[in-house]
């Protein structure tokens, strides 16, 4: 059946070629773009997660009171030695955040300042993503301040001089005068004009003396990547010691919107590749119906010496599946030297400030589940049934004496 499926189909060459050639193109095409899909999911989950940490650990009247003290983390040492010993490895973020109007000579402007202090790691990567002119302020100092590019510009100042900050109403210095030693690049602009950074230190003492607004927790597991399971284990564990003081939420939970348009992906994926697939389908049901019209007579022949309607049926459906496998099998393999040739990752300079501007990775790295391919090859077996089955009903009807009259 096989066999006789394989020559049938390729007796119109041409034809064949072009609807296996449509299969395997709509096979790469979906398999490129699962590849692009995932690698744009997990470049944002990066994204996310280097600038906000796998986990957040903050007041737990943080997110009910918006006023500057309920969001204080005031014994911010024994919550610093909890994570650490609870999670040996972890690198951690220190942020103390502090709203505050920031002045040059002549002009001032509302921002947030922020202090930070940070493992190495996550300084040094900070430092080559954010710094365009000068550096951060150094760890510990007091007199230093780095601002984002667009503000600085609001205010007219440049490194070297000097910039004053008034944080009325907290419980530090509330104002103090630094000295501009760096400017900041931010992909988003909208928080490049209210970006001052501190260190952790100079913010306590404008603001909350040993106190800070948040925690940001970066696992680093010992081999593979960060998964869901680990960052869920890692926040209850961290619940479980920190007590009801703090709240620790994971990254999806404190950015939720972002995590709702991440979950919709793979559904997107699949709705988007059953679309495709139908319009390669019509192909196929056209090289089937015309390959059946041009054998009505076989048919009828066949038919008549004893073979039954259910085996001609079958015939049928087996040439739709040979002409699909065929063209997937094709698809495949382009696919996978597309994937080969990606590996080392695949970026487009034109759109690199445009896909930064929305938070999304400026170089992809394309890869393929099994699932994916397994979701690929089954929508092509669908395709091949689907397509045979007018045909093949048809095929199934015919009248022997009449289909031996038939002429194409």
């Amino acid at each position: 059946m096989w066999a006789l499926a394989w020559r049938n189909v390729w007796r119109h060459k041409t034809r064949s070629l072009v609807a296996a050639g449509a299969v395997a193109t709509v096979v790469v095409f979906t398999l490129v773009f699962f590849g692009f899909v995932t690698a744009t999911v997990t470049g944002m989950t990066e994204v996310l997660t280097s600038g906000s940490g796998h986990l957040q650990v903050t007041s737990v009247r943080a997110k009910e009171a918006q006023d500057f003290d309920a969001r204080l983390i005031r014994d911010a040492e024994r919550v610093d030695a909890v994570l650490v010993g609870e999670l040996p490895g972890v690198r951690l973020r220190r942020v103390l955040e502090v709203p505050a109007l920031v002045s040059g000579e002549t002009r001032s402007r509302g921002a947030v300042v922020v202090g930070v202090a940070q493992a190495d790691e996550l300084g040094r990567r900070f430092a080559d993503d954010h710094v365009v002119s000068g550096r951060l302020p150094a760890p510990g100092s007091w007199d230093e301040i780095a601002l984002g590019e667009a503000l600085a510009t609001a205010l007219q100042v440049e490194p070297g001089d000097p910039v004053y900050v008034f944080a009325p109403g907290t419980e530090g210095w509330g104002a103090a005068a630094y000295t501009l030693v760096g400017l900041l690049s931010f992909p988003q602009t909208s928080y490049e004009i209210q970006a001052a950074y501190l260190s952790l230190e100079g913010a306590q003492l404008l603001a909350a003396p040993d106190a800070v607004t948040r925690l940001e927790v970066h696992l680093a597991p010992e081999r593979g990547v960060v998964t869901d399971a680990m960052i869920e284990e890692a926040r209850d564990r961290l619940a479980a010691a920190l007590g009801p003081d703090v709240r620790v939420e994971t990254w999806w939970e404190a950015a939720p919107d972002m995590a709702a348009l991440l979950a919709i992906m793979d559904p997107a994926m699949a709705v988007f590749s059953f679309f495709i697939f139908i319009l390669a389908g019509l192909l196929v049901v056209n090289t089937i119906y015309l390959g059946l019209v041009e054998r009505i007579r076989e048919f009828g022949v066949i038919i008549a010496v004893g073979a039954d309607r259910w085996r001609v049926m079958r015939m049928v459906l087996a040439e739709s599946l040979v002409l699909v496998l065929a063209g997937a099998a094709a698809g495949l393999m382009v696919s996978g030297l597309l994937m080969i040739s990606w590996s080392d990752g695949f970026s487009m300079p034109a759109l690199d400030e445009v896909l930064a501007e929305y938070g999304m990775p400026t170089v992809f790295y394309p890869s393929v589940t099994p699932a994916q391919v397994a979701v690929t090859v089954a929508f092509a077996v669908f395709t091949a049934l689907a397509a045979a089955l007018w045909p093949a009903w048809v095929a199934g009807r015919l009248q022997p004496v009449e289909a031996m009259r038939h002429v194409a």
